[in-house]
């Protein structure tokens, strides 16, 4: 069930996306007067069609959903009817190839401003971005962050929410920044910047980057109060209910829900007498944790989590939204943050400063796809949202094959006065599809030793 899932929302979202830019061209193309022969959605063995006349474009929808696109009349491409001729492709203004190429990117990025848009004005939950405890020999700690520091802003952004502040440090980080201006608030709400100070070294393993870092979001020390009880749990077994305290465990006294995890976590298939608070009586219980495998450890678990108190969650948690006017602009600045972003990275990759570690290929794309739908509608929006401006520019870039290589031949045949020769294009198409299948691969790569680790 949690492979179809996944799988389910990975085509969902590159289904949506995909179209859209395939929207972008064929929009276009019927404006400036191009005859758009089919526009499909998938690939392979056709589904469903539907035409309102021979002359007019074939609407498609094909079995393999995971892209489309948009044929047009083209004389490089095969015989052309001589009625078609005037509403061939080749045969367009510099100008029209050049916006129905374009089109294809900037819908994707149009379609990223919709979505952190809609984001905006919904509004985004989370929790409020707290530094917790600080470990000594972090980035962090050299920079003077303690705990109790609420983030305000990171590089004059706000980031209201914990997972906004960690996403934009990261992403600062990973930009080749070496030093990040952090404005934090104390809890007399004192205003004060400070500063992570990120080395070259640093950034070479992404994977490792954030524990470098050492920002942990802030906990308070609940009491060891069960929550909710799992099925088919060691504390179901054990029979313990929503309420229990828990009061001693092997005769050590249990003052707060961690110091409950760390002995859970250290006696998988190992019986533990405890001694517990119900309704003001204590009874005496014997739970036996249940062995699992994290990171190569073997730990304990109960299945079982702390009540925690409905002031606490309220104090700890933010909304954050705008109105739907205000949320314009700051869509479009969302945007343009993310697409400088995701193009200095590549930039950094190629020049050999930033690790292809980086790169994500299918599998994990479809991860992160059924992990932010699990989430929520908002977190689902936003991971589509950076996937459409991770298309957009990655189609502009000037590679054979890609939209920006077309754009690129454009802009040679805008200074020569004549188009680039059909033998030089087709070679360097080749050469563009050999490092785009080599780029696949290497993603395809990452994603498996992943899988593996």
């Amino acid at each position: 069930m949690d492979f179809l899932h996944t799988l389910f929302y990975f085509v969902v979202t590159i289904g949506i996306l995909v179209s859209f830019h395939e929207l972008g061209h064929f929009w276009v193309a019927r404006k400036v007067g191009v005859k758009v022969i089919r526009f499909s959605v998938g690939f392979g063995k056709v589904l469903w069609s539907y035409r309102k006349n021979p002359q007019a474009t074939e609407y498609v929808l094909s079995a393999i959903p995971l892209g489309g696109y948009v044929k047009m009349v083209d004389e490089r491409e095969g015989e052309v009817q001589k009625e078609d001729l005037a509403f061939a492709f080749n045969r367009q203004p510099l100008w029209a190839r050049t916006v129905i190429v374009a089109a294809g990117p900037v819908f994707n990025l149009a379609l990223a401003v919709a979505l952190f848009w809609s984001i905006l004005v919904i509004g985004e939950t989370g929790i409020k971005p707290i530094i917790g405890e600080v470990s000594k020999g972090t980035i962090a700690a050299t920079g003077g962050f303690v705990e109790g520091d609420q983030i305000i802003s990171v590089n004059d952004r706000l980031t209201p929410t914990w997972t906004e502040a960690m996403s934009v440090i990261m992403a600062s980080a990973l930009d080749g920044n070496q030093v990040i201006n952090i404005t934090v608030a104390n809890f007399d709400n004192q205003h004060s910047d400070r500063f992570l100070k990120i080395t070259e070294d640093d950034i070479q393993n992404p994977e490792v980057l954030y524990k470098q870092i050492g920002f942990k979001p802030w906990s308070p020390k609940l009491k060891p109060v069960i929550g909710t009880v799992l099925p088919e749990s060691s504390a179901l077994t054990a029979g313990l209910l929503k309420g229990d305290l828990i009061v001693s465990a092997d005769g050590v006294a249990i003052t707060n829900w961690m110091q409950w995890v760390a002995i859970v976590k250290t006696h998988p298939n190992v019986v533990i007498n405890l001694i517990i608070d119900r309704d003001g009586v204590q009874l005496p219980v014997t739970i036996t944790p249940k062995s699992v495998q994290i990171e190569q450890k073997t730990e304990g678990k109960i299945g079982a989590s702390v009540l925690v108190p409905e002031d606490l969650i309220k104090s700890s948690t933010v909304v954050y939204s705008l109105s739907p006017l205000a949320a314009i602009p700051a869509a479009f600045e969302t945007t343009w943050y993310y697409s400088s972003a995701t193009l200095k990275m590549m930039g950094r990759m190629l020049i050999g400063q930033a690790s292809v570690k980086n790169l994500s290929g299918p599998i994990s794309i479809a991860e992160y796809a059924g992990q932010s739908a699990e989430m929520g509608l908002v977190p689902f929006l936003k991971f589509m949202a950076l996937v459409s401006v991770s298309l957009g520019v990655l189609n502009l870039l000037p590679v054979p094959v890609l939209d920006g290589g077309h754009l690129l031949f454009f802009v040679l045949e805008g200074i020569k006065g004549s188009p680039v020769s059909e033998k030089i294009q087709v070679f360097f198409q080749q050469v563009g599809m050999a490092l785009l299948m080599s780029l696949m691969a290497l993603a395809m790569f990452l994603d498996v030793q992943r899988l593996f680790h």
